[in-house]
């Protein structure tokens, strides 16, 4: 990873591991909201292809009636797409993942991703207080995780998706 103070403004404000743990705490809210389970620690990989995106962001179905599979035959290139930015987010995924654990705002163990419900009252300030973009951001989020629960777990959202671990 580039030091902090040598990333380009637009890299700090964008993927900075605050608002990127603020993104996977809401997935994987989302995702306890639909399961009993956890979000796969797989999973949290593609949470930020999928929300950081604008395009692709604004292609997600409003409703999770509409299934990932279905979603992905309707929007080919999205699958290709997000698999790329996938590889390269990885960096700032782990970045994020690394702060909101040491932070305790995400819990991580074997079972995979737990949102702390300690944190929901600063997070919902938080957002509130932010602009209209990012309470879009997260509120998509929340999607991702709900709409990868709905889909089966880790394995069947990654083989949807056409990704290995």
């Amino acid at each position: 990873m580039t030091a902090w103070a040598d990333r380009s403004p637009e890299e700090r404000a964008l993927l900075n591991p605050s608002f990127c743990a603020n993104l996977l705490w809401h997935a994987a809210r989302g995702y306890s909201g639909e399961s009993d389970d956890a979000m796969s620690f797989e999973e949290a990989f593609l949470v930020l292809p999928f929300v950081l995106h604008r395009e692709t962001r604004e292609k997600l179905p409003r409703s999770t009636r509409t299934s990932l599979a279905v979603w992905l035959d309707e929007n080919p290139l999205a699958r290709g797409m997000v698999a790329i930015r996938a590889r390269a987010l990885v960096p700032f995924t782990k970045e994020a993942l690394v702060f909101a654990g040491i932070h305790g705002f995400i819990r991580i163990d074997r079972g995979g991703l737990h949102a702390d419900d300690l944190w929901k009252r600063a997070v919902n300030r938080a957002v509130k207080e932010s602009s209209e973009e990012v309470r879009i951001c997260a509120k998509r989020a929340d999607f991702i995780g709900n709409w990868f629960a709905k889909t089966g777990g880790g394995v069947t959202v990654l083989a949807l998706m056409g990704v290995r671990p």
